[in-house]
């Protein structure tokens, strides 16, 4: 485990996003848009569960650093979800069904707090946590990605990045403190075969939902568009290629999620949200 100790921060922070621009935000269009949007609509009710995961095993942690630590992840988590909120219904209010796709999520997520262990429950928010924090360190990682889309709607997805990078390690240490390090076996079991599961069932409701969104608004046969979504995604400087080893570190006995030592991205706060962070002071 790397001995990084990093306490998260709180932040009450407002993105004034245009509601104008909630379909065509990215410098690439609306397939590149969508994507990132139809990710959004996980993330209100995602956050929640991960709240109400982490507050299940409270009482018992009795470290007053990582005490402090999951009272500000779950301020953090809070403030994401009332950001993306707002976000997600300006993309809704343009004609897209993500109050709808919301709720299968919501569906999924109630049935697996009714019919789950809490440890199972702990489980599945750390293995998506570290789906967050590699998928937000790759958005940091590469900021092309970015450059040239509208301001505000970048600014959000910087800001949620750099803090599911400055809180990636919260979750996981309530984890190992409650339920076992690697060297329990069943501990270990249950927090791979959770990431496994937890990928699967991420993208195959993302996928369907996703391009649905982007056939309803006739992006289906935007072949620039889908060439900018490759781009972005499986190509050299593409997410998804960049993260896939990140992703199978998971799997190796004793890691840990400062293993990934992005701290360097935090120092960036200032220069990512300049703006944002002095009109909330």
């Amino acid at each position: 485990m790397k001995a990084i100790s990093i306490l998260p921060i709180r932040r009450n922070l407002k993105f004034n996003l245009n509601p104008a621009k909630a379909l065509t935000w990215h410098r690439d269009g609306l397939n590149v848009s969508q994507f990132l949007n139809t990710m959004s609509l996980f993330f209100p009710v995602g956050e929640r569960f991960f709240i109400d995961s982490v507050r299940n095993y409270r009482d018992q942690i009795t470290d007053p650093e990582l005490k402090k630590a999951v009272t500000a992840f779950i301020g953090q988590e809070a403030m994401h979800g009332r950001e993306h909120d707002e976000y997600n219904n300006y993309v809704a209010d343009s004609g897209i069904p993500l109050h709808a796709q919301e709720e299968v999520v919501t569906q999924l997520l109630n049935a697996v707090q009714a019919y789950t262990p809490k440890a199972f429950q702990l489980a599945a928010t750390v293995a998506l946590e570290h789906l967050t924090a590699i998928l937000g360190g790759g958005l940091l990682d590469l900021p092309e990605i970015m450059d040239g889309s509208d301001p505000g709607y970048q600014a959000i997805w910087n800001w949620h990045a750099l803090e599911e990078t400055e809180h990636k390690a919260v979750a996981f240490d309530v984890y190992t403190t409650v339920i076992g390090r690697d060297s329990n076996p069943g501990a270990y079991a249950l927090r791979t075969t959770t990431l496994v599961a937890a990928t699967g069932i991420f993208f195959a409701l993302f996928i369907p939902f996703y391009l649905h969104n982007v056939r309803i608004k006739g992006g289906l046969t935007d072949l620039k568009g889908w060439r900018a979504v490759a781009k972005h995604t499986w190509g050299k400087k593409g997410i998804f290629r960049n993260i896939t080893l990140p992703w199978l570190d998971w799997f190796k006995p004793g890691f840990h999620p400062w293993d990934h030592d992005n701290r360097q991205h935090l120092e960036n706060f200032e220069a990512l949200l300049g703006d944002i962070l002095r009109d909330a002071a």
